[in-house]
């Protein structure tokens, strides 16, 4: 058996969302400050994804609820 595990399905899924437009204002200043402090390109789009996974991870009540589901199942 090999150490490392058969990957997880990574075929990317998209979502669409509407925002408000102070939300959308705000995340268009959060790229602008992102792309500054990183030197870098990224759009709006290519960060919500990782800001996304950062929340939930970070999200305790969250990860707790979901580990008690998935005993319960």
């Amino acid at each position: 058996m090999l150490k490392l595990a058969k990957l997880p399905d990574r075929t990317p899924v998209k979502i669409t969302v509407t925002v408000t437009p102070d939300l959308a204002h705000a995340l268009a200043d959060y790229a602008a400050l992102y792309n500054r402090a990183y030197s870098d390109k990224a759009e709006v789009a290519d960060l919500i994804p990782a800001m996304l996974d950062s929340f939930l991870a970070s999200d305790r009540a969250f990860a707790k609820a979901r580990k008690d589901a998935e005993i319960g199942t």
